[in-house]
């Protein structure tokens, strides 16, 4: 079966929800598409982010934008919290600049400092009801 992608709203509404709730203000949510793949062969991903270059963005005159993909086979079944924090998990990704690069998984997007943003975004979502 061939890679198909198509949009995802929810995906989308969850990650305006991440950014708005954990206050991502060098996000400019605009600029953030998701979409859901089918047929991914990859065993271990559940989602990955994916970056429009500065070449790119220069050669085509458009703004830096992110794409976050969740792979429908693996992210659909998680629990409501397990999407939540892979869809955090791909926006920590995006740097402070938003210029179209990428913050590594050393440093900075692990586990632990993952689980932590999770916990205030949690705090955020319960105190907002």
């Amino acid at each position: 079966m061939p890679l198909k992608y198509n949009k995802a709203p929810d995906v989308k509404q969850l990650a305006n929800q991440i950014i708005e709730r954990l206050e991502f203000s060098h996000i400019a949510p605009d600029c953030v598409h998701c979409f859901r793949s089918e047929g991914s062969k990859s065993r271990r991903i559940i989602a990955r982010i994916h970056g429009f270059g500065r070449i790119w963005q220069q050669a085509l005159e458009l703004p830096p934008t992110y794409v976050i993909e969740v792979l429908s086979e693996r992210y659909d079944k998680l629990s409501p919290e397990e999407k939540e924090k892979t869809v955090l998990h791909e926006l920590m990704h995006i740097p402070m600049g938003f210029k179209g690069g990428f913050r590594p998984h050393k440093g900075y997007v692990t586990k632990r400092h993952v689980d932590n943003m999770y916990e205030k975004y949690k705090k955020r979502k319960q105190n907002r009801f």
